[in-house]
C-alpha cells in the first residue's frame, strides 16, 4: 500500500458507526447515491408528527422558521452567513428558480457547462433555449473531466451564465472551480456551482470560492434524506435578481395576500416560491449536525485514503479506473469499469455490499467516514472472488 492508502487502525470516525442504523445489515458504499441514514431521524420525525398531532395549524409558528433554521446549519458547513441558504425541494427547482431570472434576448445570452452535468441539470438548460438562450455543451474526451482550460477558452464576452458541476457525479472528477469562476467574473459572467457531490466530503468555502450560487441536495454526502436541496446566494446577489419561477413566500409579506404587483423579500428569500416540504427539514436537520460534528476536513482526510485504496485494488484487477487517481482532482467516489462490471454490480448488492452501475462508467463505490478499512478490503476481495467465477 501507499502512504495515502495506509490505514489507520485507531480510526476515531469509526466511533460514529453506531450512528447508522443500516451499517449493522450491510456494507454501505452508496453515500454518492444516498447516505445512510442517522439513527436521530427516528426522532426528528416524531417530533415534527407530535407537534402536527397536538398544535395542529400552529405548527407554522415553528415550520416555517426552520427553512432558515435548517440553511443555517449548513451555512457553517460551506462558510456562508446566517440567512444566505434557502432550503428547497430539489436541485432541478432550484436551477430552474434561477434560470427564470435571466432575459435571454439582450446579446449575453450564452449558457455554458459540460457534458459531464447531471442530466436533470441539462434539461433545465437546454429548456431555456426556447427563451432565447444559446447553450454551449462542452464534451469530455476521456469521459472522466474536462479540463479547467477548455472551459476558461470558451468563456467570451456574451457569456451569461455557467452552471458548473463542481464533482462530476459518474467519475467523481473535482473541477477546479476557482479558476473558472475568477474567468467568468473577469468576463462578466455568472457561476451556478451545483456541489450535491461535494459538499459534506469536500470542504468548501463560498466565500472564499467567491461563488454566485451554489446549488445541491442533502441526499446524498450530508445524510440527510431526499427532499431538502439548498440554493446558496449572497444577500448582494440575490437582491439583483428577480425570479419568475416564484410564490408567495417569495413576497416579502407573504400573509398580507396582496394581489398587486409582487414585491420580493430580501435576500435568498426571495428564491423561495411555494409552500416548503417541512418533514425534509427535520430528516436534513439530523445529517447537517452530525457533518458538522465530525468536520468536512476530517472526512475527506480518510476519503482520499479510502478512495487511494480502491484505485490501487481495481488497477492491481486490470480494472478501468473511471475517477481520477489524482487525489486531489478526486471526489469521494470511486468508479471502476470491466466487460462484466453491471452483472458483478448486481451479485454484490445481493450478497450485502451495497454500490451502484452506471451506464457509460461502471461501479460506483463510495466510502464515507463511517466506512471502516476492513469493508474496502472486503469489497475488493468480493469483486475478485466474482470475476474469477
Amino acid at each position: 500500500m501507499t502512504s495515502e492508502s495506509k490505514p489507520d487502525r485507531a480510526d476515531p470516525l469509526m466511533e460514529w458507526r453506531e450512528e447508522f442504523p443500516v451499517l449493522s445489515r450491510c456494507t454501505y458504499l452508496a453515500s454518492h447515491s444516498l447516505g445512510a441514514m442517522p439513527a436521530s431521524v427516528y426522532s426528528q420525525l416524531r417530533s415534527y408528527a407530535d407537534l402536527w398531532a397536538t398544535e395542529g395549524v400552529a405548527a407554522w409558528e415553528t415550520w416555517l422558521p426552520m427553512v432558515n433554521r435548517t440553511g443555517d446549519l449548513l451555512a457553517k458547513i460551506i462558510g456562508a452567513q446566517s440567512g444566505e441558504i434557502l432550503m428547497l425541494q430539489n436541485v432541478s427547482l432550484a436551477q430552474s428558480i434561477i434560470a427564470s431570472c435571466f432575459d435571454f434576448s439582450a446579446p449575453r445570452n450564452k449558457v455554458i457547462y459540460t457534458s459531464l452535468n447531471f442530466p436533470s441539470v441539462h434539461y433545465v438548460w437546454q429548456a431555456q433555449k426556447r427563451r432565447g438562450a444559446r447553450v454551449e455543451v462542452i464534451p469530455s474526451e476521456d469521459g472522466i473531466g474536462v479540463p479547467a482550460e477548455r472551459i476558461i477558452d470558451a468563456i467570451d464576452e456574451e457569456t451569461l451564465i455557467l452552471p458548473l458541476s463542481h464533482v462530476y457525479f459518474r467519475s467523481a472528477y473535482l473541477q477546479d472551480t476557482r479558476s473558472i469562476i475568477e474567468a467568468a467574473h473577469r468576463k462578466g459572467a455568472l457561476v451556478v456551482l451545483d456541489s450535491y457531490q461535494a459538499v459534506g466530503t469536500v470542504p468548501i468555502d463560498v466565500k472564499d470560492l467567491g461563488v454566485d450560487f451554489l446549488v445541491g441536495g442533502s441526499v446524498k454526502w450530508l445524510c440527510g434524506g431526499a427532499g431538502a436541496a439548498y440554493l446558496y446566494a449572497s444577500k448582494e446577489v440575490a437582491e439583483r435578481f428577480q425570479p419568475v419561477v416564484t410564490g408567495w413566500f417569495s413576497h416579502a409579506r407573504p400573509f398580507d395576500f396582496d394581489m398587486d404587483e409582487m414585491e420580493y423579500a430580501p435576500g435568498v428569500q426571495r428564491f423561495m416560491g411555494g409552500t416548503p416540504s417541512v418533514p425534509s427539514l427535520y430528516t436534513a436537520r439530523a445529517g447537517y449536525e452530525i457533518i458538522r460534528e465530525v468536520g468536512v476536513d476530517r472526512i475527506r482526510e480518510k476519503s482520499k485514503r479510502q478512495t487511494g485504496r480502491l484505485l490501487e485494488g481495481a488497477k492491481e484487477m486490470g480494472l478501468d479506473l473511471h475517477t481520477p487517481t489524482d487525489a486531489d482532482r478526486r471526489g469521494g467516489s470511486v468508479t471502476v469499469n470491466f466487460p462484466e462490471a453491471e452483472g458483478v454490480h448486481d451479485e454484490l448488492n445481493r450478497r450485502g455490499f451495497i454500490v451502484d452501475y452506471r451506464p457509460e462508467a461502471g461501479i460506483r463505490i463510495s466510502p464515507h467516514f463511517y466506512t471502516s478499512d476492513e469493508e474496502i478490503e472486503a469489497v475488493l476481495e468480493e469483486i475478485r472472488r466474482l470475476r474469477t467465477n
